[in-house]
């Protein structure tokens, strides 16, 4: 007979809880992602409100009854998906799909829902692409959120 040796039991990592459910990482397989880290820095970020007091420099002047992703979990997503190592925003029509990144943003609640689905490129780079011809922003059909260089500047200040 050979000595019966105990299981080692599995290494599993607990994360806060996030709307009543517990997240946990473990190797057992179910939705993968290689960027789990993300969680971390996500929940860093709540702590300190970076991208949320970040978010505050923009003006939103999309027709508020189309959006689905409000200017701060568009700067959100695009500030993780640079922190990941994904620089370009065609980055993001994968990206949007990725269990860790929906969890960082919390969308935890719709993680097998088409409606949980992340901002794609297009909607993100909404807060990149500004031509230079645009005179009035809110009429402009292609530029929606404009930033407050100012505000920016100053809260750059303020985060250090």
């Amino acid at each position: 007979m050979s000595p019966s040796h105990p299981r080692t039991p599995r290494q599993v990592i607990n994360f806060s809880k996030q709307k009543g459910k517990e997240i946990i990482a473990n190797f057992d397989g179910g939705l993968i992602t290689s960027d789990a880290g993300i969680v971390w820095i996500a929940e860093l970020d709540k702590k300190l409100g970076i991208t949320e007091k970040f978010g505050n420099c923009f003006q939103d002047h999309r027709h508020q009854s189309y959006v689905d992703h409000s200017v701060h979990e568009l700067l959100a997503q695009r500030l993780y998906g640079i922190i990941l190592g994904y620089e370009d925003v065609n980055d993001h029509d994968k990206l949007r799909h990725d269990p860790a990144l929906k969890i960082a943003l919390e969308k935890l609640n719709e993680l097998e829902d088409k409606k949980g689905w992340l901002a794609g490129k297009s909607t993100i780079n909404r807060l990149e692409y500004c031509p230079e011809t645009i005179l009035d922003q809110k009429t402009s059909r292609y530029h929606k959120i404009e930033p407050n260089f100012e505000a920016i500047g100053k809260s750059f200040v303020d985060f250090f």
